[in-house]
């Protein structure tokens, strides 16, 4: 007869590491590390059973803070070890920590295919706006004319929109939360972690020594009501101090109305975050403050999709039936080999 032994509750504090926390103070990271500590315990899953994975960076030290497995690997190369790892411990939960210079610039081709292929990750984007640990110099989503270190006449080079490259590589689940939205941002991480595929969450995040106040359009208590708009599955967009906004559909564009001027919610867009079809999801992914719309935050969509984990582990069981588990000396020596003189 056998006795299972029940899991441990476990606490926040539970998953705190005892290393040092090496983040400048008031960096919007310590913000994340709060909330992903207070969602780790809602999973019910054992510690060893949790794999943080990231590349380089300020955010790549997170696997370090974390009391579970972890690797601080190669800059911009996570999402290919996880991708490794998940492929033969399909049992283990993985998240990809990454920046916008880790993950767009240096690993943006490693990025796209491992959220084409869906692989059962949970991906975590801090977006800053720059490169912080090398000190100041324009990243992948810094705006046109942002005069840095290595920009000293401003950047020339169009912004990429993280979220807009996750649905392009047609994700299943894309997300986006601010690091001072504590509330709203635990909820955008359970949301990531019950997905089964790949989960894209992008993390507004302020670099306050390198690039303070990027975000502050939508962080600041006064203005944000009137600066993003957040998604709720199966309501209108409607935003503002107010909630008399919204956005309403000319044609294929999108465009901000006020309501109660001959417009009713009816006749808003409507969210619909299981849609098969990333139109929508892509539509306002493009709503940007500096063109005149509130940004988005929430779950711009959660679908289902085949999991490249799953299929791969489909074939190799398929091909052991068929042909018996390999041998790795037999096939070394099979004949298709030759000589080097």
């Amino acid at each position: 007869m056998s006795i299972e032994t029940p899991l441990p509750v476990l606490k926040p504090a539970d998953f705190a590491s005892d290393q040092d926390v090496r983040w400048c103070p008031g960096c919007g990271d310590y913000s994340i590390l709060a909330q992903m500590k207070k969602v780790m315990p809602t999973l019910g899953l054992p510690r060893e059973k949790i794999v943080f994975i990231s590349g380089i960076g300020c955010s790549s030290r997170f696997p370090y803070y974390m009391n579970t497995y972890g690797m601080h690997s190669i800059h911009g190369r996570a999402p290919a070890v996880a991708t490794g790892l998940k492929s033969v411990r399909p049992d283990l939960q993985c998240w990809v920590i990454t920046g916008d210079g880790d993950g767009l610039s240096i690993g943006g081709n490693h990025l796209m295919h491992a959220i084409r292929r869906n692989m059962d990750l949970n991906i975590v984007l801090f977006n800053n706006r720059i490169y912080g640990l090398t000190k100041g110099q324009y990243s992948p989503t810094s705006p046109l004319g942002k005069k840095t270190k290595s920009t000293p006449m401003g950047a020339i080079d169009n912004p990429l929109h993280p979220l807009s490259i996750a649905i392009g590589a047609e994700a299943t689940f894309v997300a986006r939360s601010i690091d001072t939205n504590i509330k709203h941002l635990g909820a955008m991480l359970s949301r990531a972690a019950e997905h089964r595929g790949t989960a894209f969450l992008e993390v507004y995040q302020n670099c306050n020594v390198f690039n303070d106040g990027a975000w502050q359009y939508a962080t600041d208590r006064q203005s944000k009501t009137e600066t993003t708009l957040e998604l709720q599955h199966g309501k209108p967009l409607i935003f503002g101090k107010d909630r008399d906004k919204g956005i309403r559909l000319n044609g294929l564009d999108p465009e901000v109305v006020e309501l109660g001027k001959g417009i009713k919610e009816d006749d808003l867009l409507f969210h619909d975050e299981k849609s098969p079809e990333p139109s929508l999801a892509y539509l306002l992914s493009r709503m940007r403050y500096e063109d005149g719309f509130p940004e988005p935050i929430g779950v711009f969509r959660s679908v289902k999709a085949p999991r490249y984990d799953d299929m791969i582990n489909d074939q190799i069981e398929e091909a052991q039936k068929q042909h018996g588990k390999g041998d790795l000396d037999k096939l070394f020596n099979s004949g298709e080999t030759w000589d080097v003189a």
